[in-house]
């Protein structure tokens, strides 16, 4: 007979090695014993332990429990032993001889009882033995399922509470009627699609795909997790596009495998626009209930973040321990503004889904304590230290560290229904004093977003900075003393510089940075920011100003890149970024980021369809372009802010 290959015992799972493959050679006739006969020995010790630390472990208040547990699984007499140790513990120094003697009886009656609890279980254990390799794998695994079944009972998350759906217009098609921007909007959907089947087939269930190399991929922000963030970034890009297969097919892994109970350090900033925003779009666009209460689950595990001294959470958190802690790299410990500033819509939709004022609360608090500080000429610096609730160096950026907290005060307003007024005067109030101070025109004529550092500005505008541009456009409306006009030209100005910066490359694909000084303009220096990442910020202001003006270039330009992604960036495994955008033989990088599906490819397929599909008036996209609906005052009850500590 031969054992099974794996044997549970005490709760654990013991390999049993096979024929002529020990790492132990001098032990080899040790396993030719039966098995039968060993199991037999080691069931025989266990019990008869368990028998022997009834009797001889001191009858002590503080051993009355075991630290590990074994007093709930061991037998199923315990309870019964339990209540007679409590009873012997309540005889009194005073009792009479009658009383006594019955003690006595009582002790040595349940003495037999163990001892016949003890005969049972090695009988059982005879049993057990008798039977086939292929009766014990039966029982196992039924055990095994029970066990199972019984954990998801008991941790099984909570009914979330029936709340109205909010008014749902556009979620699908957009047919922009016109048969040459159709043909333009199907090879996006194409390309979608070969972005979406090289993951499916190289890299399924991992965060992110190297194309070249055709596995799996994934980076610090995700910790050592495979949480298959790929998928749930692409999810609703599919179900806009109608690829309702695809689409299935992630709603199944998720509900099968997507699991935050791990052992993983991430990027709450990172998880949350990815993982909540995507399942919350999801839930929005296709009403499957399953990314509702994931989207929950996961939100619950960010929550320990924000336990420091000023409220302003951590960069990171353990899913597990609930430990957080910053970048090593950030300004002194600091948490970082473009973070912490970037929870608001979807921990607002959060406390809408659940009735748990928690989320709303975290978000209201920490715009408060920012509106308690003092601003250097007005400008938010990019760290801020959560231990001591001061600001780190004072750099100021609308691209990298800074740029989704301005956006997500703009938006904070818009996803209330316009009536978070205290978020807008926060956004008009940063803008006017971002205009003043990093606003400029090069010498050339072309209008950038210079970085602050330090009283100093800085001619240099990131790849990220370019997503300002669509902002400017979408807060143009509302904005005060009749400047909307104003801001909408500045947007169109932004969008033509950063225009420029893809059509001064040979490759037609923008840099991560470029500078406006030496004569130099829209021009990467740098090596190291001379490198395309499949970034959607440039063609995200297109589709907004697109939306706002109907101007024919913005359309144009959108095609320029969809033909450069397609010739420089697509490789049989996908699509990869590429090292040297001035280089015409470029290197890859190998990296298929989730956001080329989420964002990229969503904002060019945007562009090419009819206003219809998603329109601004009712859904408002967060910074990873996950649409979320308005959230109109008749269908929403949320905390009183005014009630909110400080």
């Amino acid at each position: 007979m031969t054992t099974p290959a794996l044997l549970p015992l005490s709760g654990r799972r013991i390999p049993t090695l096979s024929p002529g493959a020990s790492s132990f050679p001098h032990h080899r006739a040790t396993l030719r014993l039966s098995e039968k006969f060993i199991l037999l020995l080691i069931l025989s010790a266990f019990i008869t332990l368990c028998f022997g630390a009834f009797f001889f472990l001191p009858d002590n208040s503080k051993h009355k429990r075991f630290d590990f547990g074994l007093e709930d699984v061991l037998i199923p007499h315990i309870e019964s032993e339990k209540e007679a140790r409590h009873s012997s513990r309540q005889v009194i120094h005073g009792m009479g001889a009658h009383d006594e003697h019955r003690h006595r009886e009582e002790e040595e009656s349940l003495r037999d009882k163990i001892r016949a609890d003890h005969e049972r279980a090695l009988q059982e254990a005879k049993e057990k033995l008798r039977k086939s390799k292929e009766e014990l794998k039966a029982e196992i695994q039924t055990e095994k399922t029970k066990v199972v079944e019984d954990l998801k009972k008991k941790d099984g998350p909570k009914p979330l509470p029936p709340v109205p759906m909010p008014k749902l217009v556009g979620v699908n098609d957009g047919d922009p009627g016109d048969p040459d921007t159709k043909e333009k909007r199907d090879k996006i959907r194409e390309m979608m699609k070969h972005a979406w089947d090289s993951y499916r087939q190289y890299g399924w269930g991992h965060n992110e795909l190297k194309p070249i190399a055709k596995k799996g991929h994934s980076t610090n922000i995700f910790g050592n997790s495979q949480m298959g963030a790929t998928i749930v970034d692409a999810l609703d890009t599919l179900y806009i596009m109608g690829l309702h297969d695809e689409f299935k097919d992630g709603q199944e892994w998720i509900k099968q495998n997507l699991d935050f109970s791990v052992n993983a350090e991430v990027s709450v900033f990172e998880v949350n626009i990815r993982f909540i925003g995507g399942l919350l779009a999801a839930y929005y666009l296709s009403g499957q209930e399953v990314f509702k209460v994931k989207a929950v689950q996961l939100a619950e595990k960010l929550l320990p973040a924000f336990n420091t001294p000023t409220g302003i959470p951590w960069a990171m958190v353990n899913l597990k321990s609930g430990v957080g802690r910053n970048w090593g790299w950030a300004s002194a410990g600091s948490s970082i503004l473009a973070e912490f500033g970037t929870l608001h819509m979807e921990f607002v939709h959060l406390t809408y889904l659940t009735g748990n004022p928690a989320y709303y609360q975290k978000v209201m608090h920490i715009r408060k304590l920012l509106a308690k500080m003092d601003r250097p000429n007005g400008l938010y610096p990019n760290y801020l230290n959560p231990r001591t609730g001061r600001w780190g160096q004072h750099h100021t950026s609308v691209g990298g560290l800074g740029d989704s907290f301005y956006e997500y005060l703009l938006k904070a307003w818009l996803m209330s229904d316009k009536t978070d007024t205290e978020a807008r005067k926060t956004y008009d109030d940063a803008i006017e004093a971002i205009e003043r101070h990093l606003i400029r025109k090069s010498n050339g004529g072309l209008t950038f977003i210079g970085e602050w550092k330090n009283g100093h500005l800085e001619r240099k505008m990131g790849h990220l900075t370019c997503f300002a541009g669509g902002m400017f456009a979408l807060g143009a409306d509302g904005s005060p003393d009749d400047k909307a006009g104003h801001y909408l030209q500045l947007g169109a100005e932004i969008a033509h510089t950063c225009h420029e910066s893809y059509d001064r490359t040979v490759l037609k694909l923008g840099p991560e940075a470029f500078k406006f000084d030496s004569g130099l303009e829209a021009v990467a220096v740098r090596q190291n920011e001379k490198y395309y990442i499949l970034r959607p910020e440039v063609i995200e202001t297109y589709w907004y100003m697109w939306r706002f003006t109907h101007d024919p270039k913005y359309r144009q330009w959108g095609w320029e890149a969809v033909q450069a992604i397609d010739k420089y960036c697509r490789v049989s495994g996908g699509f990869s970024g590429v090292k040297d955008v001035y280089s015409s033989n470029p290197t890859y990088d190998d990296v298929q980021q989730s956001f080329f599906l989420a964002e990229t490819l969503k904002y060019l397929y945007l562009l090419f369809s009819s206003d219809e599909l998603l329109p601004l008036e009712n859904w408002v996209f967060n910074t990873e372009a996950h649409p979320l609906p308005v959230l109109h005052l008749g269908n929403i009850t949320l905390p009183v802010s005014d009630n909110l500590s400080d």
